[in-house]
């Protein structure tokens, strides 16, 4: 089983299920605005993706002031849920980010 974590109003994660789900692969979509990820999660995110886990080319970002731009990534995360880029599909033992070409290969080859 797939989670997608994303928002249910993203046009990229719409996508991405819409593609997945035509596969035959079963996806659940998690949508973190609605349902907050966990720190722990989060934290596991973080920890493969790094910084670019946090979309600063989105409205929520441009909305922050320098100080909320200057806290860890977690916490931004943790307090602004839409801020973290998408989606993110964790599958058995595969974590990715964003849906590009090499993504979709990975989930629907």
């Amino acid at each position: 089983m797939l989670v997608l974590y994303g928002l249910k109003n993203c046009d990229t994660c719409r996508k991405a299920l819409k593609e997945i789900e035509a596969s035959g692969s079963q996806i659940v979509l998690h949508d973190v605005r609605a349902d907050p990820v966990s720190p722990e999660k989060l934290q596991k995110f973080l920890d493969a993706f790094g910084d670019k886990l946090v979309n600063t080319r989105s409205t929520t970002w441009r909305g922050l002031s320098e100080n909320e731009r200057g806290e860890s990534p977690l916490s931004l995360l943790t307090t602004h849920p839409a801020l973290m880029k998408r989606p993110v599909i964790e599958g058995p033992g595969n974590l990715t980010l964003g849906w590009d070409q090499s993504v979709c290969d990975q989930y629907i080859g």
